[in-house]
């Protein structure tokens, strides 16, 4: 079946997940086990493309540094770096990566990100698939803050099996030993104060033109539920039943859809998330994740490292079935000397571990502070 047979079955619904028809939810692979021990992880951007024996020395000297597992980017929205039988393939990546990694004693986590779509055959033929916002603008034709902000919709089923798909075709992998969501959210309604300035906003409150999801399946399931339709709310930012909608509809898809895929094929989920995450509809807290990785970076909130600690306490008492929480460090904000205290600062708070943004960027100064701090 080629890829434009593919989509049309996506959309509509042929692959057996209509509105309504879940899964059964799954529960974390650790349930009933002993805590697991410190772990140590790192993105790997797809910029980082070296041959075979650059991979290997990096992941040597990742290895030998103390990095335990790494997530290498495999699906960017656009293309996948693995081969995928559904997305346009740039190269078999993944299928490079997964027994040079095995060969140093490393965990590999496929990261995918999971919400935006802009591969050209889906804007253009299923564009019912994105999120709109308030003020009737589809994401597909006009995406907030940056143009690779096109959403899919959780709502939409066409959007829940086409990102299921990607989910079980990266799961079949005998050799990895998880899925990770990135961007398993709605577009930001609010941007870290951090962040605005970059784009030239001051966002003092929720705007029309940033807030999703007004899309037709969205408002007829909100008004079944409520007997109001969200567009007709006098104030939907303060409206607490739109806001749960939207948190559950989110939840519901990672619960109910993709991590029964990933468990079935006996693999781990985990999650890049956010520190704000009522901004993102993300209550990730709830969810049946074997690890959560919250991005914590600190200079987007124009915090200090102390704020690290702080927010990875708090996820770690708010998670509710007790997965554990791997804080995100953002290796551009902090200084080699830095290093230390931030690794420290997460694991006091309760944190298994830490994982850096991005591998690939960590100087030599870097690496030598780390492994000084996670050895010690």
């Amino acid at each position: 079946m080629d890829k434009r047979s593919f989509l049309k079955l996506l959309g509509a619904g042929a692959l057996g997940l209509a509105a309504g028809r879940l899964l059964p939810s799954s529960q974390p692979l650790f349930a009933g086990t002993p805590p697991p021990k410190r772990k140590y992880w790192a993105w790997v951007t797809k910029d980082f493309n070296p041959t075979s024996d650059g991979w290997k020395r990096q992941l040597a000297l990742m290895r030998e540094s103390g990095i335990d597992a790494i997530l290498p980017e495999i699906y960017e929205s656009r293309h996948a770096f693995y081969g995928s039988k559904h997305l346009p393939v740039t190269e078999a990546r993944l299928e490079k990566i997964l027994p040079l990694a095995k060969a140093e004693g490393m965990e590999v986590h496929a990261w995918m990100w999971s919400m935006p779509c802009n591969v050209e055959e889906v804007v253009r033929d299923h564009p019912e698939w994105y999120v709109v916002n308030r003020k009737g603008e589809s994401a597909a034709e006009k995406p907030a803050y940056v143009p690779y902000y096109k959403f899919l919709c959780p709502s939409q089923p066409g959007a829940q099996e086409f990102v299921r798909t990607t989910v079980k075709e990266l799961s079949q992998y005998d050799e990895l030993t998880g899925v990770h969501f990135d961007y398993i959210r709605f577009p930001d309604v609010i941007l870290p104060t951090g962040l605005q300035p970059k784009y030239g906003i001051t966002q003092d409150r929720e705007y029309p033109e940033y807030d999703y999801c007004y899309c037709d399946v969205c408002r007829h399931d909100f008004e079944q539920e409520t007997g109001t339709d969200p567009l007709k709310l006098s104030d939907p930012a303060a409206n607490d039943a739109w806001k749960q909608f939207r948190y559950k509809r989110i939840s519901r898809l990672v619960n109910d859809i993709l991590i029964p895929v990933v468990h079935e094929h006996k693999k781990m989920a985990s999650a890049a998330v956010f520190p704000n995450w009522e901004n993102v509809r993300q209550q990730w807290s709830t969810w049946h994740l074997d690890a959560a990785l919250p991005m914590l970076y600190h200079g987007f909130y124009d915090k200090g490292i102390d704020w690290i600690g702080e927010q990875t306490k708090k996820e770690v008492e708010e998670m509710k079935n007790g997965a554990p929480i791997y804080s995100g460090l953002f290796v551009p904000q902090l200084r080699p000397e830095e290093m230390p205290q931030a690794i420290d600062t997460a694991l006091k708070a309760g944190a298994s571990g830490v994982v850096l943004f991005a591998g690939p960027l960590m100087t030599e100064e870097h690496w030598r502070a780390f492994a000084q701090a996670v050895k010690r």
